[in-house]
C-alpha cells in the first residue's frame, strides 16, 4: 500500500496533544455486543492509551452492559477517548450467547456512530466510522432488508438513488478487491451481473478508488471458468462483461477484462493491476482472505464519509474468553489513517 499522506505522517511524528479540533476522530461501533467486537475495541484502545498513541481522538460506541460483561476497567483520557452507550439501558450481555436485545444494541450503536461521524464532517473535522462485526440475521428481524453494513449505510446516505455508486472493497498490503455484489445468494449474484452493473461498478472505482480520478489499472474478473473460454464455458462474459469493458475503455478508464479469476488476483499481487473487481462475494474474498486474512480492511467505497471495518466476524465461540486477536483491528486503524 502507498505511504500515508504527508499530513498523517506529520500527525504521527508530532503527537499533537489534546487539540481535538485538529486530531481526526475515529468513531468505533461495538458490532454485536455478544461477539468479540467490544473486547477488541477495549483492548486496542487501552493499548493505545498505555503506549501514548495520540494520532486520533477515539469515540467508543459500546454498551455499558458489554463492558461490564468483560469486567473491563479502562483508563479514560477525556482528551483522547469518549465512551458512549447507544442504548443507555440496564441489561445483561452474555458473551458468546447473542439475544434479540444484542441485535438491537448493535443497530443502535451503528446508527449512533453514523450520526456522530456525519456531525463531525459537517463541521469540516476529519472523521472515520470504524465498525466491529455484527450478525446480519438477528438485525434483519428488526430492520427489514438488512444484509450488512454496506447496503445499510449506502441506503442511509441515499446512494441507491444514483445507481451502484458504492462498493464493498477490501484493502490488504498487496491486493485491492472490490465486489460487484456482496451479501446475497450465488444465484442472485449471477443475476446481478449485467452490462449496466459492471459499468456502474467500474465507474465507482474510477470516481472513488484512488487519488483524484486515477484508481490505476482495474481488472474485471470473468464470471465463468477461464472467463468463458470464448463462449465454450458460458456466454455471460462475452455478452455481459466484455461490452461493459469496451464502453468503459471508450470513456478513457484503464480497465481490463473479463479475465480468468484463477490467475487475476496473483497478477494484481505482482502489480499488474491496482484493483480487481470480483463479480460475487466469494470470488473476491477467498482470494483476499487467503492472501491476507487479519490484515485486510473492509472499506465502503463511495460513502460521503469514511467507513472501514475488520475482515472477520463476530467469533461467538471465543467471545469473552480474553483471547480475541486485535491484529486485524490494528491493521484497519493504520489503513484508515492512510485513507483520511
Amino acid at each position: 500500500m502507498a505511504d500515508p499522506p504527508d499530513n498523517t505522517r506529520a500527525r504521527t511524528a508530532s503527537g499533537i496533544g489534546n487539540d481535538m479540533t485538529r486530531l481526526p476522530t475515529f468513531v468505533f461501533t461495538q458490532g454485536d455486543p455478544a461477539g468479540i467486537g467490544p473486547e477488541i475495541l477495549l483492548r486496542e484502545s487501552t493499548r493505545r492509551q498505555t503506549e501514548g498513541d495520540r494520532r486520533f481522538h477515539t469515540v467508543l460506541v459500546v454498551e455499558k452492559a458489554a463492558i461490564e460483561a468483560l469486567n473491563w476497567a479502562m483508563p479514560v483520557d477525556p482528551g483522547l477517548l469518549e465512551l458512549v452507550d447507544p442504548l443507555g439501558e440496564e441489561r445483561t450481555v452474555t458473551p458468546g450467547h447473542p439475544t434479540p436485545a444484542d441485535a438491537r444494541g448493535a443497530l443502535a450503536a451503528l446508527d449512533e456512530g453514523v450520526r456522530r461521524v456525519q456531525a463531525l464532517r459537517e463541521q469540516d473535522r476529519p472523521a472515520a466510522l470504524v465498525t466491529a462485526p455484527l450478525a446480519k440475521a438477528p438485525i434483519a428481524e428488526l430492520q427489514s432488508g438488512f444484509r450488512g453494513h454496506t447496503d445499510y449505510l449506502a441506503r442511509g446516505a441515499g446512494l441507491e438513488r444514483y445507481g451502484r455508486d458504492y462498493l464493498m472493497a477490501f484493502l490488504s498490503p498487496n491486493l485491492r478487491v472490490a465486489l460487484l455484489s456482496a451479501h446475497c445468494s450465488l444465484r442472485e449474484a449471477i443475476d446481478r451481473v449485467s452490462v449496466e452493473s459492471v459499468t456502474d461498478a467500474v465507474r465507482c472505482l474510477a470516481r472513488h478508488g484512488g487519488p483524484g480520478r486515477d484508481p490505476g489499472p482495474i481488472a474485471v474478473c470473468g464470471l465463468n471458468p477461464h472467463a468463458g473460454e470464448g463462449g465454450l464455458l458460458g456466454t455471460e462474459d462475452e455478452e455481459l462483461v466484455r461490452p461493459a469493458i469496451v464502453r468503459l475503455q471508450d470513456e478513457g478508464i484503464d480497465v481490463h477484462g473479463p479475465l480468468p479469476a484463477d490467475t487475476v488476483f496473483e497478477r494484481a499481487r505482482r502489480g499488474d493491476f491496482r484493483w480487481v473487481l470480483a463479480l460475487y462475494h466469494d470470488q473476491g474474498l477467498v482470494a483476499v482472505k487467503t492472501a491476507a486474512f487479519g490484515q485486510a480492511t473492509n472499506w465502503t467505497v463511495g460513502l460521503p464519509y469514511l467507513r472501514t471495518s475488520v475482515d472477520h466476524g463476530t467469533a461467538y465461540d471465543i467471545a469473552g474468553r480474553g483471547i480475541a486477536d486485535t491484529g486485524s483491528l490494528r491493521a484497519v486503524i493504520e489503513q484508515t489513517l492512510e485513507l483520511l
